[in-house]
């Protein structure tokens, strides 16, 4: 339940549409509510305007599902990160509206319109295979209400391609940029832009790649001022605090 919902609810029971027993019962659940082996976070839109997320790595089908169900009935949109098509089957069998993004490897249920961000979220990923990662904050950030261009595949390595996007590179309000291997390419965008840079090292690489230690490494030690950097293929992460900085 986020804020829009309790504002409704509050104004039926004023207006004498809506019980004082009836809004009890919706607002029952807040802040938490207890399924054993979770406790869902129904009030947490109300405090952060995010709503709480599932990350279902190491989940069971059946616990994504059941968290999954108990937050569509609270009325807000879900969103599960990191999910299966096995955990997907799970869900639609208890709630058919749901989505899968299969790059993204996430399921969505959109509900409401979230309010609208001010400007564009620009997701960049330097190769193909840094796609998943740049799918999750592209998916991410389009359920938080904001306008999302995702341009993938230009890499430092072929630069030409990231300069025929300079464009829309320098429209966006916040960027969100995705690279493994040596993770040069968010201090090259930084470099071109006028607007916050969050960078997301990826797992991709060889070996010394380090499953993406030596794209961290390289990005926490850029040049470019305008760049932060979150964990290692935490393209949910940088979508939220994108998210929160175009809403601002």
């Amino acid at each position: 339940m986020d804020r829009a919902q309790v504002e409704r609810l509050l104004q039926e029971v004023q207006a004498g549409t809506t019980g004082v027993a009836d809004a009890l019962e919706r607002l029952r659940n807040l802040p938490f509510e207890d399924l054993g082996f979770a406790k869902v976070d129904h009030h947490r839109s109300l405090r952060t305007g995010m709503p709480e997320t599932i990350f279902a790595a190491s989940k069971t089908p059946e616990q994504v599902a059941a968290i999954f169900e108990r937050m569509a009935r609270a009325g807000g949109n879900v969103l599960a990160t990191r999910a299966s098509v096995e955990m997907y089957a799970m869900v639609q069998a208890a709630e058919p509206r749901a989505e899968f993004h299969p790059m993204a490897r996430a399921i969505t249920l959109k509900q409401t319109d979230a309010p609208a961000g001010k400007g564009t979220v620009a997701v960049v990923c330097a190769g193909t295979s840094d796609l998943p990662v740049a799918e999750e904050a592209a998916v991410t950030a389009r359920l938080m209400g904001n306008t999302v261009d995702l341009v993938a595949d230009v890499g430092v390595a072929g630069i030409h391609r990231l300069l025929a996007q300079q464009q829309m590179l320098r429209s966006a309000r916040v960027l969100i940029v995705c690279a493994g291997m040596e993770g040069a390419l968010p201090t090259v965008v930084g470099g071109l832009v006028h607007a916050p840079v969050i960078a997301v090292p990826t797992s991709v690489g060889y070996g010394a790649s380090l499953g993406g230690v030596a794209a961290l490494l390289g990005m926490l030690n850029t040049c470019a001022p305008n760049i932060s950097v979150v964990n290692i293929d935490n393209g949910f992460g940088a979508a939220c605090i994108a998210s929160l900085i175009n809403h601002l």
